[in-house]
């Protein structure tokens, strides 16, 4: 377990950031999605009740094409290559285990990414799809977005299911 964040200095709001961003993503959000996929029939993952919403296998590739746009690629350097169309009418159906996976290892990239981020990244301008955002407005922008995307998920799964997932059981 990672110890507390022991704040030393000027520099601490934005490493705290950092970790928070990524505690979200690794401790929160993953692990929320995985129980979802769990619960899911393959079946359940490419329903959904009309063509004006999105099912679960596209909200999770779309999960993962974001992620890895605003974070591996605009944090972390990486060539951005994402078709983003793809996302929402894939040519395949991946099963939830590729599926889980592929996000699982994409959201491993952006903890790391996130969690050694020089500060000063930050600050810096950089563009991301037709935006000219700062690191900060980037890393904030991924873990917003990935959490509005997973209760998407939650609610189609209880939905699909007709059960509690029981994340905050006492």
């Amino acid at each position: 377990m990672n110890k507390p964040f022991q704040p030393t200095g000027e520099n601490d709001c934005g490493r705290l950031f950092l970790r928070a961003a990524a505690a979200r993503l690794e401790k929160d959000y993953i692990p929320k999605l995985e129980i979802c996929l769990e619960r899911l029939s393959e079946s359940d993952l490419w329903w959904r009740p009309n063509k004006a919403c999105n099912c679960v296998g596209q909200l999770l590739l779309h999960l993962e094409g974001n992620l890895r746009q605003w974070v591996l690629c605009g944090l972390g350097g990486l060539e951005d290559d994402r078709k983003r169309d793809l996302e929402f009418s894939p040519t395949a159906q991946p099963s939830g285990t590729e599926l889980r996976d592929r996000l699982r290892r994409t959201a491993d990239e952006a903890v790391h990414i996130l969690r050694n981020l020089p500060l000063p990244e930050l600050l810096r301008i950089r563009r991301i799809q037709v935006y000219d955002v700062t690191g900060l407005h980037a890393a904030l922008h991924a873990v917003e977005h990935f959490s509005g995307h997973t209760g998407q998920i939650i609610w189609i799964t209880k939905l699909r299911t007709g059960k509690d997932l029981g994340f905050y059981s006492l």
